[in-house]
């Protein structure tokens, strides 16, 4: 495998750097469509600024190069002095093109990527500040636990109080505790721990694995349970293909960095099993669909499921010795170049439909779409297997 670096610094992240920066209202526009079609008055959503400051963050502690950093300390002004409540804590979920916050709602998924971003920022810079705004989301998500059953709740109200919708988006069932926002809290915990020893946080991410452990993996199939309610109860049956394989690598990461080596095996035990069910996603021109509900497949092939494919099977193939996993993140790898890089305009296209057309319905860049996927594959590949 090669070409990670010349992705990144010649692809992604200039696409970002040349488009995507609002130059009139700050930050970065909120949308450019599947069609290349920038819309300069998009909404602004916390999510995908937080992930562009953590991308950007780390590109320039990995490669170095200032023009990344400032790109960054934009990304990060603009979230503390736009997304930042300065009144109830945590951050926004949307602001409009000028930075008028238009739906205050705290989902804990979008404080979960704001810890990560400035810590990445921290990380990177030695800013201060940014730690000091990491340490705040961090105490403030540790206030949506479910203090009986154990857990964080999906979403609050702008002052915290409980909320009728708790849905991430349309496409999300509206329940209580989600897959998805547990393993998004268990990564940007895991980057606070890099550069903040604390005991508190050492207990909530050991329980936080713990609870990936005997909750939201199916000891019967080895997938991730995705939708539960307040007790825990499963509700629905489908499996994500690139949420098992994201899982696998980011909890073997969380348990590395704790640094319990009791854990770290139990851990191993799992994501062995997690490995194993994630390859039946793979598809017969080596893409991995992104999910199977109730028996029904859904082979669309996101970008972000490929991105997540080459990094997990590359971990699982080291940390089993297993030449069999690293050709599978070779061939998804190979796939990804042949069909989601956009050659001409740069970036990632957002999936190849099943019928292999290209899906120009969804953002290039927008609300969901943004380097950090992508960007974080290419940044992972470099870092930790030192391929460039």
């Amino acid at each position: 495998m090669k070409g990670f670096k010349e992705e990144i610094e010649n692809s992604i992240l200039p696409y970002w750097m040349e488009h995507m920066v609002d130059a009139d209202y700050g930050g970065f526009y909120g949308r450019i469509d599947g069609q290349d079609r920038l819309d300069p008055m998009a909404n602004k959503g916390a999510v995908m600024h937080a992930r562009v400051l953590w991308t950007f963050s780390a590109a320039y502690r990995i490669l170095g190069r200032n023009a990344y950093r400032q790109i960054a300390e934009r990304a990060y002004l603009f979230l503390r002095d736009y997304f930042v409540d300065k009144t109830y804590g945590g951050v926004y979920w949307e602001l409009d093109y000028q930075g008028r916050p238009v739906n205050r709602k705290k989902q804990t998924y979008a404080q979960g990527f704001a810890l990560y971003a400035f810590s990445e920022y921290y990380r990177a810079t030695g800013c201060t500040e940014a730690l000091g705004y990491a340490k705040e989301q961090f105490y403030q998500i540790e206030k949506c636990k479910d203090n009986e059953r154990g857990g964080y709740w999906e979403a609050f109200t702008e002052d915290w109080q409980p909320i009728a919708d708790m849905r991430l988006s349309e496409k999300d069932q509206n329940e209580a505790k989600t897959m998805n926002t547990h393993l998004h809290i268990l990564e940007p915990y895991t980057n606070l721990l890099r550069i903040w020893v604390d005991e508190d946080l050492v207990k909530a991410q050991t329980d936080l694995i713990f609870l990936f452990l005997d909750r939201i993996y199916s000891k019967s199939t080895g997938h991730l349970q995705l939708f539960f309610d307040e007790k825990w109860q499963v509700k629905g049956e489908a499996q994500s293909f690139g949420h098992d394989i994201e899982a696998a690598w980011l909890l073997l990461e969380a348990a590395e960095v704790l640094g319990d080596p009791e854990l770290f095996q139990k851990v191993k035990a799992v994501v062995i099993h997690i490995g194993r069910a994630a390859v039946e996603g793979v598809l017969p021109d080596d893409s991995l669909a992104y999910e199977r509900n109730n028996g029904h497949w859904d082979r669309e092939r996101h970008w972000w499921v490929q991105a997540e494919a080459v990094v997990g099977f590359s971990y699982l193939g080291r940390l089993l010795d297993d030449w069999s996993y690293t050709e599978k993140a070779e061939n998804i790898w190979s796939y990804i170049k042949s069909n989601l890089i956009d050659k001409e305009r740069g970036e990632w296209y957002w999936s190849r439909l099943e019928n292999g057309k290209v899906n120009d319905k969804e953002d290039k860049a927008g609300f969901w779409k943004c380097p950090y996927l992508n960007g974080r594959m290419c940044l992972e590949m470099i870092e930790n297997f030192g391929i460039k």
